[in-house]
């Protein structure tokens, strides 16, 4: 993502990590509480159902503050200036992903860095017709899609991001201020979802549904809602309370689909069995659960390290050993669709991670040029002041299987989550493997997944 750097579900949301616990309302408040320390804030795990008055309790009686809490799930998020804020809850129920960006901060400037180069925007001339220049929508057969079904106004397709740019002329009829919210804070706000530094959001808004004849631009699915649900914070970082937000937002306000070009910081990996990791791990993973269980279709980003993730031992991010416990959020979480990133000529790009991929969708690659004026490597879409402009990386991959998604759910109303993921892999086009480090049969490989997006298909 631009200045971002990452970017359902068998076990029942009654599911608790070990040491969540309920707390008596009785519980005594702390003698002493730190009050000039830098505050930060926290995710806190409770037994689903909890009472707010049990929870407040304890928060109070730990040097803690609610910000909001998630009794659905069993979610607190919360603030503290203690330093030891973790350790009075039990660090196996508290995690606070600012506080380890603070420690780690200079470890992290590098990859920061490498990765905005990679989804930087790049400007497209304000007169030039654009639609010979979308040649990721001709990949994957949209415009023929779209004169079949453009999609129902009726399917919301919540973009968990940096936010929306609502006045972009493509995207004008296409947001929905009703359905979209803020995030960043890990409680709603109403009034908190438009973008402020970073058009990536926008972007992404652009791929689906995005609709500027004037220019000859036109997205995926069209006909449907967009909600913008910013999660993303002006540092560009996407932490594990902001995601839980989203999620329970999107389920308690109906979306068909959301898409999520990030991984959650401070990532990249978040360990089950490590003590802070746990908690984020699992807060992210009841959220997740509770919004398919309440019918949302969950897409993300597969990630931009390329690298295999199955193989993967140590965290590039945080100096600590990952094994089959951990994984990338939140797309390790069973259930959300993953998506991995194809270049012009239909071939994995370069940085585009790999190995847990549920399909394959062009996000671009500098090294596979279209022939000249079919545009850029980069897929062309929605930017700030009313522009376009192009950005590479599977941040962009995701939203056009996103897209995909949200025909898939105009077209078979009501179905479930798991019958859209079954529909999308099954009516994805096979990609065979093409190097020695793809792995598996051309239905469902290590690169590709079950195949490259269809949306044709979807709208048959």
């Amino acid at each position: 993502m631009s200045r971002l750097r990452r970017l359902l579900v068998p076990v029942a949301v009654a599911g608790v990590a070990a040491g969540a616990v309920a707390v008596p309302a009785s519980a005594a408040p702390a003698p002493s509480c730190d009050t000039t320390s830098t505050q930060y804030s926290y995710v806190v795990l409770y037994q689903p159902g909890e009472k707010q008055r049990s929870v407040d309790a304890e928060l109070t009686a730990k040097c803690g503050k609610r910000i909001a809490y998630y009794p659905e799930i069993g979610v607190a998020v919360a603030s503290s200036r203690n330093a030891d804020f973790a350790d009075r809850i039990g660090v196996k129920r508290a995690y606070s992903g600012g506080k380890d960006v603070a420690a780690k901060a200079a470890a992290r400037a590098g990859l920061r860095s490498a990765v905005g180069m990679l989804e930087r925007t790049e400007s497209v001339a304000a007169g030039d017709d654009l639609s010979a220049q979308q040649w990721d929508m001709r990949a994957i057969h949209a415009p023929e899609a779209n004169k079949i079904n453009p999609g129902s106004r009726s399917v919301t397709v919540g973009v968990l991001d940096s936010g929306i740019d609502a006045k972009h002329p493509a995207l004008a009829n296409a947001v929905d201020a009703r359905s979209s919210t803020g995030c960043v804070t890990g409680a709603p706000d109403a009034s908190g979802w438009a973008p402020t530094n970073s058009d990536h959001g926008t972007h992404v808004a652009g791929t689906i549904a995005g609709k500027d004849p004037s220019r000859g631009f036109t997205g995926i699915a069209p006909g449907v809602r967009l909600a913008s649900v910013k999660v993303v914070n002006d540092d560009g970082y996407i932490f594990p309370e902001a995601a839980v937000c989203g999620f329970v937002w999107a389920a308690k306000h109906g979306f068909q689909v959301t898409n999520n070009s990030y991984y959650i910081d401070p990532g990249m990996f978040y360990c089950r069995n490590e003590a802070g990791d746990a908690a984020a791990y699992e807060a992210v993973r009841r959220a997740v659960t509770y919004s398919t269980q309440r019918g949302t279709l969950n897409v993300a980003a597969a990630g931009n390290s390329g690298f295999d993730v199955t193989k993967q031992t140590v965290d590039p991010n945080r100096p600590h050993k990952i094994d089959s416990s951990c994984g990338i959020l939140p797309k390790a979480i069973d259930g959300v669709v993953t998506v991995s990133a194809v270049g012009y000529a239909g071939t994995k790009a370069y940085y585009s991670n790999y190995g847990s991929v549920t399909v394959t969708a062009p996000g671009g690659d500098s090294g596979q040029a279209p022939p000249s004026g079919q545009g850029a490597g980069c897929p062309l879409s929605t930017v700030f002041n009313g522009a376009y402009g192009t950005k590479c990386g599977t941040s962009m991959a995701s939203p056009h299987a996103a897209g995909v998604a949200a025909l898939l759910a105009s077209t078979h109303r009501h179905a479930p989550p798991r019958a859209l993921a079954a529909l999308l892999t099954a009516e994805a086009d096979p990609v065979a493997c093409d190097v020695s480090e793809c792995s598996g049969p051309a239905r469902n490989n290590s690169f590709y997944g079950h195949g490259l997006v269809n949306a044709l298909d979807a709208v048959h």
